[in-house]
């Protein structure tokens, strides 16, 4: 029997770096040094190089050419862009699900919820942010739908992004308004989970652009971002 499929380097230092961004060990705006990232990850600049193309991709970083690379800055148009996306293809994504979730879809379902709710009680922001993002995720596959997915699947690191910077707001009533959407594709109800879905999203809108007014990153220039000789990777903030 053959073992688990090794990950390329291009995918490992992929998905450490965006982990990094996503749970805001690398904070918006700040600079990668590629020299001291591929020291820190055991890798050669090919494959970092890569990874860095691929966040590109996703929103997560901002690459100036023969320059360098920043995390990208997540302002408060972002977020207002990021919610008006949502509140349309998630409400499309639930209506779907509604009408093609199997018993193995639910099952799916109810794991990320249950996970979620017991992050909740720990207070692990991390796995909550996780987990409430894979239940969206998942209402995605079950959609059934290629071309959703294909304009979907790019926006879940930054959603996961965004549960991150906007940990304030209250994760119980999150999985509340995740049970009853749970409920409501599992009842096949096409109609109430379009409903539910969309009052969810929309409810995180105002106070997630509240939130994002304190944080949100200053208008930064990317090419003046990289001109800095400043190097700030995990291990120099560390030091």
């Amino acid at each position: 029997m053959a073992g688990p499929v090794k990950k390329s380097l291009r995918d490992q230092a992929y998905e450490e770096l965006r982990d990094r961004i996503i749970d805001l060990r690398l904070s918006p705006g700040q600079r990668l040094v590629e020299r001291d990232l591929a020291t820190e990850l055991d890798i050669s600049r090919i494959p970092l190089r890569e990874a860095l193309h691929l966040l590109e991709r996703e929103g997560l970083v901002v690459i100036v050419p023969r320059q360098g690379a920043i995390v990208a800055p997540f302002t408060v148009a972002d977020v207002r862009d990021l919610f008006d996306v949502r509140e349309s293809l998630e409400v499309l994504a639930a209506r779907l699900a509604a009408e093609r979730a199997e018993s193995a879809d639910l099952t799916a379902l109810r794991a990320q919820l249950t996970a979620a709710r017991r992050a909740t009680e720990r207070g692990e922001q991390a796995a909550i942010a996780a987990a409430n993002a894979g239940f969206h995720a998942i209402i995605v596959e079950i959609s059934g739908n290629p071309l959703l997915q294909s304009l979907l699947r790019p926006l879940e690191s930054r959603v996961r992004w965004l549960f991150h910077l906007t940990k304030e707001r209250d994760p119980g009533t999150q999985c509340d308004e995740h049970e009853a959407l749970y409920a409501a594709i599992a009842a096949g109800d096409p109609q109430a989970a379009a409903d539910i879905a969309y009052r969810h999203v929309a409810s995180g809108r105002e106070p997630s652009l509240a939130l994002a007014e304190q944080w949100a990153t200053p208008v930064i220039d990317p090419v003046s971002a990289t001109r800095t000789r400043q190097r700030t990777t995990n291990r120099d903030r560390s030091a």
